[in-house]
């Protein structure tokens, strides 16, 4: 199955974080945890949101009760793909591996990080040796 494209705006990135950080949260608890991390929006800016996202397939609310409560409908990780798909088609005509080269040489990675990307170094030259 293709991976869907999603695209969404930073401030929309930021309300969705906050559902995946924090769980379902009615629009007011968004408004609180977004104000924590020293935002200023109004209640009526993180419903926009919030419904724009819901029309993006991107967050489902219950209706059942007295305030709507919202979840995300799609993961992190799957959101983190789409994006990077589609900067690897912009920026590097659907190549992946100048993308990773850059990264490489411009980015500083932790030691667990060099370790793993040590073995799947090792994994891609073993399958190509395979091959």
């Amino acid at each position: 199955m293709a991976d869907r494209q999603y695209e969404l705006g930073a401030a929309e990135l930021e309300v969705l974080s906050v559902l995946w950080d924090h769980g379902s949260c009615t629009v007011r608890q968004v408004l609180e945890h977004l104000q924590q991390k020293g935002r200023r929006l109004a209640y009526t800016t993180v419903l926009t949101f919030l419904t724009r996202l819901e029309q993006k397939g991107v967050v489902v609310s219950d209706k059942t009760g007295i305030a709507y409560v919202y979840r995300t409908a799609v993961t992190r990780d799957r959101i983190r793909r789409s994006r990077l798909k589609a900067l690897v088609s912009q920026l590097y005509d659907g190549a992946a591996g100048p993308l990773v080269l850059q990264l490489i040489k411009t980015q500083k990675f932790s030691p667990e990080e060099i370790e793993t990307l040590q073995e799947l170094i090792k994994q891609l030259d073993s399958k190509r040796k395979k091959e």
